[in-house]
């Protein structure tokens, strides 16, 4: 699972499960753009972190839901890095309401944040991967990428797209040598969910429901993204991969 001389863009990455996979890739070699939002010195220190490892880093700005910013992103990780191997779409977002109550502003934010963006940046990588003859994608969905979720409908309708649209891009690509798979993780110990991890109702329900009976780490997550962006995933097309702690299974 060797990724020496080939490089990465990883959204949303300054931070979580984002920050744990751009170092996981780091490690094996890979040079990896920092891709934030909002929290330049938390990028700024992953870079240096990646910078550290012998492979090299730069921190891109950009809101993934605008297109402009998505186009230059990936144009200055080729400019920076001199290719583009690797391309995980993690950026995300969420929050909660009863579906009559949803706001539709927040509705149309989530769907560009998670699904509109992962079908853009992927449609900008393909011009290079099909260049080169091989690629890897790697989208982020989850476990609602299965199930309805509870006063999420933005978001399980997002991810349920992220995994329809993994297979879709799979069927098409796979010939062009480019892998196309997502991880599926469930609940996780991040930013994101955290006003779910402090519910005194919800955070108990969720760890009895959690088979392994924990929240995952975001380190736990880098195994399989560095397996995925690999050579040893490359009969790999098209898989929607759990990473859950037990939670579809039971």
């Amino acid at each position: 699972m060797d990724l020496k001389g080939k490089a990465a863009v990883v959204t949303g990455s300054s931070r979580g499960a984002g920050r744990a996979t751009a170092l996981a890739l780091a490690k094996q070699g890979c040079d990896v753009l920092i891709n934030y939002s909002s929290s330049q010195d938390a990028a700024e220190k992953v870079v240096e972190e990646i910078k550290s490892l012998g492979v090299n880093s730069i921190p891109f700005r950009a809101d993934v839901s605008n297109d402009d910013d998505c186009r230059t992103m990936m144009d200055t990780a080729y400019q920076a890095f001199g290719r583009l191997d690797i391309l995980v779409n993690n950026a995300g977002a969420g929050d909660r309401f009863p579906p009559e109550d949803y706001p539709e502003s927040n509705w149309r934010e989530l769907i560009e944040v998670h699904l509109t963006a992962a079908f853009d940046l992927s449609q900008q990588a393909s011009a290079q991967m099909f260049q080169r003859g091989r690629g890897k994608i790697i989208n982020i969905g989850s476990v609602l990428s299965f199930e309805g979720g509870w006063h999420i409908p933005a978001y399980a309708a997002a991810k349920h797209g992220v995994a329809g649209l993994t297979k879709s891009l799979a069927t098409a690509w796979s010939s062009k040598g480019i892998n196309v798979n997502c991880i599926a993780p469930g609940y996780f110990d991040t930013n994101m969910p955290s006003a779910l991890r402090n519910d005194p109702v919800r955070a108990p329900q969720i760890n009895d429901r959690i088979p392994c009976g924990r929240w995952g780490q975001p380190e736990e997550l880098a195994g399989i993204c560095v397996f995925l962006a690999s050579d040893a995933s490359n009969y790999m097309h098209g898989s929607i991969v759990p990473v859950d702690g037990g939670w579809l299974a039971r």
